[in-house]
């Protein structure tokens, strides 16, 4: 496991911190190493959700980082089986993902959140994409934020390259909420513990229609439903699951989830 990296299990939350000075940067094999790491979360029965944070209290992480684009990195580079980050490629992670951020968020350290599942930032926290002031235009952000924002806002974002808050992300939907920092990591780890009440096969079939389902006009998506096309929501609708769901409210206690 790389040094930049600090892994910890915490029952069934798993806690990521990228620790990499000055700015908590990552380069083609630490994103690599980082979509190890979340695969194996993906694959573990006993993890339910992941945290991911930077160290200290100055970045959440600059994005790529330009020494290793001084040295060569290609643009195009191979970033790993989730992509830049770790998992904003991986559809098949099925499980909540939350980010917590702690600092500065820059460039693809900023983009990265656009495929979060939930934002957490500390009241201190910023972020930006500078691309177009050093000659560059972001690439996730390009395609990302128009189908998240109006289209407005979104260029407001791509084309200044200024900085903003967590509350004014806040109130464009990006972040989903913003507490003190010294309270992070606990709101974050609430909202962990919160998600694990829930029937691991219901979140991964949510997860599951959500990317499938992002493209497609309302009548597709209930087309899509009725022909059975989505697998872990037809798991999550076969499970026992299911069946214990119903049992537990019935019977006025809390449902012991196996997630089969």
């Amino acid at each position: 496991m790389s040094e930049f990296l600090k892994i910890t299990r915490n029952g069934r939350i798993l806690e990521i911190v990228l620790d990499r000075p000055k700015a908590n940067t990552l380069d083609a094999p630490l994103s690599r190493e980082m979509g190890q790491v979340f695969a194996d979360f993906r694959d573990d029965p006993e993890l339910r959700v992941v945290i991911l944070t930077g160290a200290g209290e100055k970045f959440y992480s600059a994005g790529w980082d330009l020494n290793a684009v001084a040295e060569g990195e290609e643009y195009l580079e191979d970033f790993g089986e989730g992509g830049f980050g770790g998992f904003p490629e991986m559809t098949n992670l099925l499980k909540p993902v939350i980010c917590a951020v702690n600092g500065l968020a820059v460039g693809a350290g900023f983009e990265m959140l656009l495929r979060a599942d939930f934002v957490i930032a500390a009241d201190h926290a910023q972020f930006m994409l500078p691309e177009i002031r050093i000659g560059m235009a972001p690439d996730v952000g390009t395609f990302m934020l128009p189908k998240l924002l109006p289209r407005q806002k979104a260029l407001e974002i791509l084309m200044t390259g200024r900085r903003w808050s967590g509350e004014e992300l806040a109130s464009l939907g990006i972040v989903n909420k913003v507490v003190p920092a010294d309270q992070l990591m606990d709101e974050a780890r609430a909202l962990a513990e919160d998600l694990c009440l829930a029937a691991p096969l219901s979140l991964a079939a949510i997860k599951e229609a959500v990317h499938l389902t992002e493209e497609l006009s309302f009548e597709e998506c209930y087309a899509a439903l009725r022909s059975k096309a989505w697998p872990a929501f037809m798991k999550m609708l076969e499970s026992s699951d299911a069946q214990e769901g119903a049992k537990a409210f019935v019977e006025k206690r809390p449902p012991e989830w196996k997630g089969e």
